[in-house]
């Protein structure tokens, strides 16, 4: 059945089969995050040592919050909810609720307009690295100066303007319009089957290859792959005493599992009423963190310490995300045999990651536009991709003013916790852990532990709401009060800013018109 084709008849969009929407909810969760930020947090944050506070975060934030999400996901399906706005309602009676929910679309559809654009920079590089366009340059400061020139905002000789890179984020802002115009199951699922095998092969190899490196300089015999893979693995004890690692931790596990952001919900409202959800967040899970953890972390640190060693390796990171990832590794490359063709596939990687990631960033508000304002999905996508490109104009023009970096620090850290924690408050204290648990327990492949119950009721939001109490006593004053920015940088956060307000207020809107018809058999997909 096509999207359209549920649309006229009042059923439901379904996943074609339970493999597509593992690899859907994969596809979703492995994205840029798994091999671009996890490395830099990773290096930042001790190397071996930040593994121990992850994997605390994982058990007790990660999977827990997935089974969750999954669970909210599906038991808001059945009320013909493939949104967080009316799943949030259905669990709790109160005018607020929706509004919570509409964090869910919010979040996404705000990320979204950076995100594909980043997606886009991948796309680019990995042309460029077949072409050979970047060769030559053989340092980090030459491979920053090529990526701000592509960016437009520092042109040189290899870039005049801004213009090479719209042309690539147009190309992908088009891919990812045609994978929603397809659908649930002839789009966003075919995607997954298609993009997922490739990137875990295309990972596999390029581990592979980085393990091949040995020594690279013989004369410096300290940096070599197993110090590489020590940096990662080896713990250092000392380094758990500081609160900043644990936070990160906790930060990289939201981030990296796309919980918080309302996805998760809407490709879990897609299922069956008795089809399983506990099997599939485990398996999303473990799907996630074998890309992360053994393939981006082998392939960025291993290779960044066996070239340049750990100081230099922290020295990358703390530089940003994208230092290392768009400068340190294809500067690395190019002094391999086939560099331009392991540098192709090394952002050919990350852009399959992106564009999966994408596509789901976009579905919450394409399935309330779908199911509340019936809107038939092939209007509702060219809405949503319209507006998305739109409002991507300022992010590609005013790079060089921080727009980007405001609207991540404000919608793709603070924003995913904050919702995040008000989720999992209504989900285990509100709509009651019991039956709660019972939604996740219910059709089970396997059946979750009950340990993660009192988890997911106590050390789960105070782990959560100990986060947001660091930042609102740490750091977001400050950010508010833009102290150490430049004045003539200021008007332009500001304006970030003032977009996103504009967006919070008309998703707001949006969900206050749609919710009307909640509860009234207006919606044809309430069953």
């Amino acid at each position: 059945m096509t999207s359209d084709q549920a649309n006229s008849n009042g059923a439901r969009q379904t996943w074609g089969t339970r493999w597509g929407i593992v690899l859907a909810l994969a596809g979703n969760a492995i994205g840029l995050g798994n091999f671009l930020r996890f490395p830099r947090q990773a290096a930042e944050n001790g190397g071996g040592a930040f593994m121990i506070p992850y994997f605390v975060a994982l058990l007790v934030i990660g999977l827990p919050m997935m089974w969750m999400e999954c669970a909210i996901g599906r038991y808001g399906g059945k009320r013909g909810h493939g949104h967080t706005a009316g799943m949030i309602d259905s669990l709790w009676d109160h005018p607020a609720a929706k509004y919570v929910g509409a964090l869910g679309i919010f979040l996404p559809f705000t990320i979204a307009t950076y995100y594909i654009y980043i997606t886009s920079w991948c796309l680019a590089f990995s042309v460029f690295s077949l072409l050979g366009t970047y060769n030559g340059l053989q340092s980090r400061e030459q491979m920053g100066a090529f990526l701000s020139a592509f960016h437009g905002v520092v042109p040189d000789a290899h870039f005049a303007s801004v213009l090479t890179a719209y042309g690539f984020y147009v190309v992908t802002m088009g891919l990812t319009m045609a994978v929603l115009l397809g659908g649930v199951a002839k789009g966003i699922e075919r995607l997954a089957k298609a993009a997922m095998p490739t990137l875990f092969l295309i990972g596999a190899f390029l581990a592979v290859r980085v393990l091949m490196f040995g020594t690279p300089d013989l004369t410096l015999p300290d940096r070599n792959v197993w110090a590489g893979l020590g940096f990662v693995w080896n713990p250092r004890l000392d380094v758990l005493a500081d609160p900043q690692v644990w936070v990160a931790a906790a930060g990289q596990i939201f981030f990296t599992l796309s919980i918080g952001w309302g996805i998760v919900h809407t490709y879990a409202s897609y299922l069956g009423e008795d089809d399983d959800v506990a099997l599939t967040g485990a398996a999303t899970v473990g799907l996630n963190e074998f890309a992360e953890v053994i393939l981006g972390g082998t392939i960025a640190l291993t290779a960044a310490v066996a070239f340049f060693g750990v100081d230099a390796t922290r020295d990358i990171a703390h530089s940003g995300s994208f230092d290392l990832g768009f400068q340190a590794l294809p500067v690395i490359f190019q002094r391999t045999t086939a560099g331009g063709l392991v540098g192709c596939l090394w952002f050919l990687l990350l852009f399959f990651a992106g564009l999966t990631s994408a596509v789901a960033m976009a579905q919450p508000l394409i399935a309330l536009l779908e199911e509340t304002w019936n809107v038939p999905n092939r209007r509702a996508v060219l809405l949503v991709c319209g507006a998305l490109f739109v409002l991507t104009q300022p992010v590609i023009l005013l790079k060089g003013y921080g727009f980007l970096d405001e609207l991540d620090y404000w919608a793709g850290e603070v924003g995913l916790v904050v919702f995040g924690f008000l989720e999992v408050v209504i989900f285990a204290w509100i709509f009651g852990i019991e039956r709660g648990w019972q939604q996740i327990e219910h059709g089970a492949a396997i059946r979750p532990s009950r340990v993660f119950m009192p988890i997911l009721k106590y050390a789960t939001p105070l782990f959560l709401g100990g986060i947001l109490a660091l930042w609102a006593w740490h750091e977001v004053p400050a950010k508010l009060a833009m102290t150490d920015v430049p004045a003539e940088v200021r008007p332009y956060l500001i304006g970030a800013r003032a977009m996103m307000v504009g967006l919070l207020v008309a998703t707001f809107w949006i969900v206050r018109k749609a919710s009307l018809s909640w509860g009234k058999g207006a919606s044809r997909f309430v069953k």
